[in-house]
């Protein structure tokens, strides 16, 4: 029986340790990470073949668990852009002197144990582990039982290479994939300081609804772009068939279009690329009347709004004007990603200030949130909530700060 406890304060005990670790030493881990990695894509590609046949190729997260030498090399690319970022640790966010001669300075620090439950997403394993380190943070990792042969196959080359620089792998571990380590990472107060889920929502409200170490919630999308009545007809036929199709699996994909209902004449032309990569539509009866007879095309039920698909699903809503589409959007959206396809200044200003999401985009696919191509490198998950962090979360993310004093013998009265 594995005691936890133990686990957790080996973690914690080295987390301290990472405090004298030098900005040399994470830049070479970061190298042999990758130098590694390369010379074990066959070993790492074989563990993902061991997930992979228990898994039903039809389920959308096959796509998520499958690894290949392609997107293993595309990982690695992140793994250098996170080394090269500048360090987000001891930067001066404040500064000044009291009457009192009391020397105030307000730098950012790690977060300190960050703990990772995920599903089978493989590629998560490499993206915290640099995010961790180049941030000074310890980490524990909980991965699914989809993936467990895959992510166990990357632990093994990233404690090759912490070793290498001699750095506590104590500081880095992978917990078991039962429920029972799950447990008892949600329960390590004291231990852990934060938990990150990334999965679907169920995984999400549970790690919330049991978590007594505090939760930041990552990774939920439901979707939605509005297509409004001065849309640019090829613009948004672009928009949504990337959206929705470029990976149906992420949660950046686009799960509702909304059409006001005096574009639904051009609704035939818009679909007709969806339908070619063979997208289910759900639409709503006006939807459906101005769309032609396809077998993929079927009428919406009340479920249908609201879900976050994860496949080449996609449901359609017909609105009479912007408030009806934005009531929508407030009434069914997780506060991830929402678009808006306009050529009306005034519409797409609405929009962006009104809609409450981590991201909103005016012409642009919903595909683009993501912390590579925002620039960071890469993420750690998307925030949908409020506190500490919000959208792609980082390197700067994962700092909090502390308040430096310096005095000369001063004394309070």
């Amino acid at each position: 029986m594995i005691d936890f406890e133990i686990i957790f304060k080996a973690i914690k005990n080295a987390a301290r340790k990472l405090n004298q670790v030098t900005e040399k030493q994470i830049q070479g881990t970061l190298d042999d990470l990758v130098i590694l990695s390369k010379k074990a894509i066959p070993d790492i590609l074989d563990a993902n073949k061991e997930d992979l046949a228990k898994m039903d190729p039809k389920d959308p997260k096959y796509d998520r668990l499958l690894l290949t030498e392609e997107r293993i090399l595309a990982i690695l690319k992140e793994v250098i852009q996170v080394k090269n970022l500048p360090s987000p640790l001891g930067l001066e966010l404040e500064k000044r002197s009291l009457d009192n001669g009391l020397e105030l300075r307000k730098i950012t620090v790690p977060l300190g144990v960050l703990g990772i439950i995920y599903e089978a997403r493989p590629n998560v394993t490499y993206d915290v582990f640099c995010l961790a380190l180049k941030s000074g943070n310890a980490l524990v990792l909980k991965g699914g039982s989809d993936a467990d042969h895959s992510n166990r196959a990357i632990m093994k080359v990233i404690h090759e290479s912490l070793e290498q620089n001699g750095i506590p792998t104590d500081a880095y571990k992978l917990l078991p994939p039962d429920r029972k380590a799950a447990q008892a990472l949600m329960e390590a107060v004291g231990y852990v300081d934060v938990i990150i889920p990334r999965g679907s929502q169920g995984l999400i409200d549970f790690v919330r609804s049991n978590s007594k170490v505090p939760v930041i919630e990552t990774g939920a999308g439901i979707v939605h772009t509005y297509f409004d009545e001065t849309a640019d007809l090829e613009k948004g036929k672009s928009i949504i068939l990337n959206a929705k199709t470029r990976r149906p699996s992420v949660c950046n994909s686009l799960d509702c279009l909304i059409i006001h209902e005096s574009r639904l004449d051009d609704s035939p032309l818009l679909v007709q690329p969806l339908l070619e990569k063979e997208v289910i539509l759900f639409a709503d009866n006006k939807a459906f009347n101005a769309l032609p007879s396809h077998p993929l095309i079927q009428k919406a039920s009340p479920e249908h709004f609201g879900t976050e698909f994860l496949s080449l699903k996609m449901a359609i809503r017909t609105v009479e004007n912007l408030d009806q589409a934005l009531d929508h959007i407030a009434k069914y959206s997780s506060h991830h990603s929402e678009a808006i396809i306009s050529e009306s200044p005034l519409n797409i200003e609405r929009f962006l200030n009104e809609v409450d999401a981590a991201a909103v985009y005016a012409n642009a696919s919903t595909a683009f949130t993501d912390g590579n191509q925002f620039g960071l490198g890469a993420e750690i998950g998307i925030s949908t909530q409020k506190l500490h962090a919000r959208g792609p979360m980082a390197l700067k993310e994962l700092t909090s700060y502390k308040w430096v004093i310096k005095g000369n013998g001063q004394i309070r009265v």
